[in-house]
């Protein structure tokens, strides 16, 4: 047996074993400083003009001017924001493909078992951008001045109140569904097919009840035309002082706020991540981009991969459980 050459042969190998573990760390650097090293597609799963959509152009102008590089935003849109994400899910994994998504994205996993991708497995979660909150309404055409007074109403005739959401499983809908539970009401459940026919019909009073999302609340309720009795997430809204949350009324559950945030296929190196995630950090905390959330009916964020990693595995549980006490299920 040649013992020298076999020694020469393994130490050949543990000498590249070595290169490669330096080279490593030095190889993510280099991805981190060349990056972008093309133009970066935003994909929204959901159609223009929306919130998300608003959100992504806005961020998309300012991530383009300060890095040089065109940030392009791309609609793919269909079956409840599942097309886009799968598409972000399957591309390159080098930061230059971003999904930009919302609660749906954690709700859809306990809705719908057949996902063609994991939301936790198949993506890296880079910032937070905004949260909102929702705002259980009623038209003032009904006589109930707080919660209390409109639980008794619904009690006393529960053929005669409903719920409107914007959709089967979307989050009016969950909400909507928990406070029956909480409060021990039968509001029967009016899906629509998004946030306009649902509100017109409240206003009308067709329907007598709504969880509604601040930014689509906000001008109804300068016109007067619908009545604010709770609000979601753990603290008050600063413009509704005297409006109190769900919680603080008693009912848990409603502690999740819904959010808006930016995620990169998995695989995509973590300083690429990084950078990512302080530089939309930064822009969403600019004063003219958070005076655009809040004309939004959203509170600007900017958090850390691992602070939205945290309020991912915290709120979808409880989403689920949501889903599961209330038996949603998805057309």
């Amino acid at each position: 047996m040649n013992f020298p050459h076999i020694w020469r042969k393994l130490l050949s190998v543990c000498a590249w074993l070595a290169a490669c573990m330096m080279a490593c760390p030095s190889t993510a650097l280099a991805q981190a400083s060349a990056y972008p090293s093309k133009p970066i597609r935003f994909v929204v799963p959901y159609p223009a003009g929306g919130s998300t959509d608003v959100i992504a152009r806005l961020l998309a102008t300012h991530l383009s001017q300060a890095w040089g590089q065109p940030v392009v935003v791309e609609n793919r849109v269909g079956a409840g924001g599942v097309i886009g994400s799968d598409f972000v899910a399957k591309s390159p994994p080098d930061g230059h493909t971003v999904l930009v998504g919302i609660t749906a994205m954690i709700q859809t996993l306990a809705l719908n078992p057949k996902l063609p991708y994991d939301p936790f497995k198949d993506f890296l979660p880079v910032s937070q951008l905004a949260y909102s909150q929702s705002l259980l309404l009623v038209p003032t055409s009904i006589a109930a001045n707080n919660l209390a007074e409109f639980i008794a109403l619904a009690k006393a005739n529960p053929q005669a109140y409903s719920f409107a959401s914007f959709g089967n499983g979307t989050s009016p809908h969950l909400h909507g569904e928990l406070f029956n539970m909480r409060a021990g009401l039968k509001l029967t459940h009016v899906p629509y097919k998004g946030a306009a026919p649902a509100i017109t019909d409240l206003i009308s009073g067709q329907v007598t009840a709504a969880f509604i999302d601040m930014g689509s609340a906000r001008p109804q309720l300068a016109g007067g035309k619908l009545r604010p009795l709770g609000i979601t997430g753990s603290q008050r809204a600063s413009f509704l002082p005297d409006v109190p949350t769900l919680v603080e009324a008693g009912f848990a559950g409603f502690e999740p706020n819904g959010w808006f945030g930016l995620f990169v296929p998995a695989g995509t190196s973590p300083d690429v991540v990084r950078k990512l995630s302080a530089e939309t950090a930064r822009i969403v905390r600019l004063p003219d981009v958070s005076e655009r959330f809040s004309a939004l009916g959203l509170s600007a964020l900017g958090s850390s991969p691992e602070e939205f990693s945290n309020v991912l595995r915290t709120d979808a549980p409880k989403w689920a459980k949501i889903i599961k006490d209330a038996n949603i299920k998805l057309d």
